[in-house]
């Protein structure tokens, strides 16, 4: 496993926290906004302001306009982007604290805090609009919290990477699911109850690959098709890397080290989904 890759995994899931932690739904529900999609579409897009569906199906990528426009921009009805980012920082505090009570207590996120803001502040944010927005974005004081907000900006530093590489590639968004289920992926049901596309728009994007010769007669893909998932993958990485160059080898293994322990407890509780964190239920 190449560099990036491996710290993508280990900080994964101390990211994720925001969106699988019972403390954010509570969090929204209490603003207002109606159910865990609309819950997740404001806050992941609250970094960007108050913008329209369009812009959020563009830079998220995979969803289903239609989907989108379900939540966005109603969100900003019932709450303002500044108070979904606040509502969405609240909640991993109280999610932390309960999780990890004694590190909390004890300060032991300080050099895990540390190490992982000196990262981000190396990520990449040049044609990266969601890791800038949250770059932009005020550090807390608190060294959990600086921890979490540091691996949220090398996520979606590393996630719009990724859909610079699907673009790159000649995938469409529906496409990119196709062609990640037929590597043996999620299976299609699950990315349509997650992402919406159609039964019509999945049958029309299968067409197209198998017509670029990407995809066989039985929906799997051809060793052409499987080079193109592979050089997307290897661009993310690609990509993703020139932040872990800039800080160096010894302080990214180190940082690895210290979170990696963090993301194994999330997992081993549960809260991360294991088998599936990119196809996981919202509502």
């Amino acid at each position: 496993m190449n560099r990036a890759r491996k710290m993508w995994k280990a900080l994964e899931p101390f990211h994720a926290i925001t969106y699988c932690a019972p403390e954010t739904r509570r969090a929204t529900d209490a603003l207002g906004l109606k159910g865990g999609w609309m819950s997740y579409f404001g806050c992941r897009a609250a970094p960007l302001g108050p913008v329209g569906p369009e812009i959020v199906a563009a830079v998220f990528y995979n969803f289903h306009p239609a989907m989108v426009a379900r939540s966005i921009p109603d969100a900003w009805k019932y709450a303002s982007p500044s108070q979904l980012l606040d509502a969405r920082l609240t909640a991993v505090d109280n999610a932390v604290r309960r999780m990890f009570p004694d590190a909390v207590s004890d300060r032991g996120f300080d050099r895990a805090a540390e190490l992982g803001r000196r990262a981000a502040e190396s990520a990449p944010l040049a044609g990266r609009p969601i890791a800038a927005a949250n770059a932009a974005l005020d550090w807390p004081s608190e060294p959990h919290l600086v921890l979490w907000q540091a691996t949220t900006i090398l996520r979606e530093s590393r996630g719009d990477g990724h859909v610079a590489a699907l673009v790159a590639a000649g995938l469409t968004p529906c496409e990119a699911l196709v062609t990640i289920s037929a590597a043996g992926g999620p299976a299609k049901e699950v990315f349509q109850l997650n992402r919406r596309w159609s039964d019509d728009e999945w049958a029309a994007a299968s067409d197209d690959l198998r017509g670029r010769g990407l995809l066989d007669a039985g929906g799997m893909l051809t060793s052409a098709g499987h080079a193109v998932r592979q050089q997307v993958e290897d661009t993310t990485d690609t990509l993703a890397d020139q932040g872990w160059r800039a800080l160096g080898d010894d302080l990214t293994d180190e940082l690895h080290d210290v979170v990696r322990p963090l993301s194994a407890v999330l997992m081993a509780d549960g809260l991360i989904p294991a088998d599936n964190p990119m196809a996981m239920r919202w509502d």
